[in-house]
């Protein structure tokens, strides 16, 4: 079994949430090591919209981990805050739009664009699958991987969290040609690209709408994160993408939680609506029929 740290945000303060991110990780007992010296930090930059609306990583969170890092390392550790580019997102315009450089600049930290990264090829077998993969340097010799996801429902996969967000490492940009083998595509990228630490930037959530939940979630096992993710968000069975990651040896469906009972969350989170759910099947039939293509959706 895994542990899995359940904090809580307690203010708007920016200091508040540096709080909640110690807290939760003294509750999973993780301790820095002191010979780390190239860190990489992965956030959900899925697109454009800004954090307030949940759906991305907020830039004071990672501005706020930084400083965690660098007061339990070392103040001069190369941190590189990482995303590659996506069929409708491309990394200049996000890192821009979302406040990322400003960040960057204030914490000096670099921004990579995994997308323009150097590269190497390696294979990765899923389920009797085998698939190719462009594994990123910068984040090959990291010596320390942090992924900082959003709880997010999706159409494809039902919930995005710790192990939907590593599908953002995969350099190559049109990554909708992945779509028809989605949940293990996710897992054999989860497996190629090993990530220490997982700590969920729940402060505030989508869900059915923006909500500020005050969430902060860490664990170093990103299964364990990604069914804690899941019953906050009020899902009744596990996603099959968790269930194969399981299977494949990414982590654990089992986990104990510490801190605050994840019941306080998961009554506070703003829950799929059944109309949701038929706007969401609507789109899918859409797409089914080639509709989506025709109507310009």
């Amino acid at each position: 079994m895994s542990l899995v740290g359940f904090a809580k945000v307690q203010s708007t303060r920016n200091d508040s949430i540096r709080r909640a991110i110690l807290d939760s990780l003294d509750l999973i007992q993780y301790e820095f090591a002191k010979e780390i010296h190239n860190v990489v930090i992965k956030p959900n930059l899925c697109y454009y919209w800004d954090y307030t609306t949940g759906q991305t990583t907020d830039p004071k969170f990672v501005a706020a981990l930084i400083d965690v890092i660098r007061a339990q390392v070392l103040s001069d550790v190369n941190i590189s805050v990482v995303e590659s580019d996506a069929s409708a997102m491309r990394c200049k315009y996000a890192f821009k739009i979302l406040g990322y450089e400003k960040m960057a600049h204030r914490c000096k930290v670099d921004l990579v664009n995994l997308s323009e990264d150097e590269h190497e090829r390696v294979e990765v077998a899923v389920g009797g699958q085998s698939f190719r993969f462009e594994l990123p340097q910068t984040i090959k010799s990291a010596d320390l991987r942090v992924n900082l996801p959003k709880i997010k429902y999706m159409n494809y996969t039902r919930i995005s969290c710790a192990l939907k967000n590593i599908y953002g490492c995969n350099p190559y940009p049109n990554k909708f040609k992945y779509h028809g083998k989605l949940d293990e595509v996710i897992v054999a990228l989860n497996k190629v690209m090993n990530f220490h630490l997982c700590i969920v930037d729940g402060n505030i959530v989508s869900g059915s709408h923006p909500c500020r939940l005050g969430l902060v979630m860490a664990s170093r096992d990103p299964v364990a994160v990604d069914v804690a993710a899941a019953r906050i968000a009020g899902l009744k069975a596990t996603p099959r993408h968790i269930l194969l990651a399981s299977k494949e040896g990414v982590g654990s469906t089992s986990f104990i939680p510490k801190g605050i009972a994840p019941e306080y969350f998961e009554k506070r989170y703003p829950k799929e609506r059944a109309i949701d759910k038929i706007m969401k099947f609507a789109y899918k039939f859409t797409q089914a029929a080639g509709l989506d293509k025709r109507l310009g959706l």
